[in-house]
């Protein structure tokens, strides 16, 4: 289907106000970019999602304290979510990701903890995935008993589908995870590169400089690429994709890997929509639906009956 006529109108806007592309020279300033492009979006009269209770904290990581924001929702269903924030492994913060955790929290009826690992290109792989691990392992003493999920988007996805690999090779148990339109193939091999490679908000040449941050010199580390990762046994997956993303493929790539390896996948895919749409939620109601269909089954996936 074509693309949604509220992203066009939105692309068109960033585009003449010259708020694309999103790379800007140094990481410092790309992620400063970044930073008041997801402020912008939510305008002076925004209120935040309400939750229970929002609490600062931190988990002890290998190099010093990883920083954590844990929500508590309105209704507690008793599951607790560990969210990683997307931004390329360079950009992203809890704030940037303050309402779409908010969000989160309510629809699962779970306690979120977001993460602020560590950001290449000072810190590159694997220290966000150490700082994930960390924030896992912290998450697993803090609320003993509770079923633990992993989910992120974009590269905050990738680090949540590497630590279900390692959580399933000897870390805390996961029992799902939900992967918005994740990024799995640093070779960037797969066709919806080059067919949404321009025009769509994230580009391939992104990509690829994201990719040369977090992975200086490259890297084969399947939990990394993921697309030739070993993943039986991982825990059962909702893979969420966009039609007009360059990942698009990928992520339909990993959750055919999960699927073979017998591993329980449910595939939400986004007609019309780019890459971060969940960032837009409340705004594009075709973006309100994916979300809701991608939280749904795995809030199904995380606390079955």
């Amino acid at each position: 289907m074509p693309l949604d006529p509220i992203f066009r109108t939105m692309l068109d806007t960033l585009e003449s106000a010259g708020a694309l592309p999103l790379i800007r020279g140094s990481a410092v300033e790309s992620r400063e970019h970044y930073r008041a492009l997801s402020l912008s979006r939510r305008g002076p009269d925004f209120v935040p999602e309400e939750v229970a209770s929002v609490v600062e904290d931190a988990a002890d990581g290998p190099h010093g304290p990883v920083p954590v924001r844990i929500y508590h929702p309105a209704t507690d269903g008793g599951a607790v979510v560990l969210w990683l924030h997307g931004g390329g492994w360079v950009l992203g913060d809890l704030d940037t990701h303050d309402p779409l955790c908010r969000r989160v929290a309510n629809a699962l009826g779970a306690v979120v903890v977001s993460a602020d690992y560590r950001l290449a290109p000072e810190y590159p792989h694997p220290a966000p995935l150490d700082d994930s691990e960390a924030a896992l392992r912290a998450v697993a003493q803090w609320f003993p008993g509770r079923p633990i999920g992993v989910a992120g988007d974009s590269a905050g996805a990738s680090l949540a589908a590497g630590l279900a690999l390692r959580a399933r090779d000897g870390g805390p148990a996961v029992a799902a995870q939900l992967l918005f339109y994740p990024s799995t193939d640093p070779a960037q091999s797969q066709p919806s590169t080059a067919e949404n490679g321009e025009g769509y908000f994230l580009t391939a040449s992104d990509m690829r400089w994201f990719y040369e941050q977090y992975l200086p010199g490259g890297s084969d580390d399947p939990q990394v690429d993921l697309l030739h990762a070993d993943v039986r046994g991982v825990a059962p997956a909702v893979v969420a994709t966009a039609e007009f993303d360059p990942l698009r493929d990928e992520g339909l790539a990993y959750a055919d890997l999960l699927d073979r390896a017998g591993v329980t996948v449910r595939r939400i895919p986004g007609p019309g929509l780019i890459h971060g749409y969940a960032a837009f939620l409340g705004v594009v109601d075709a973006a309100e639906r994916a979300a809701a269909d991608a939280l749904n089954g795995f809030k199904e996936l995380l606390t079955p009956g």
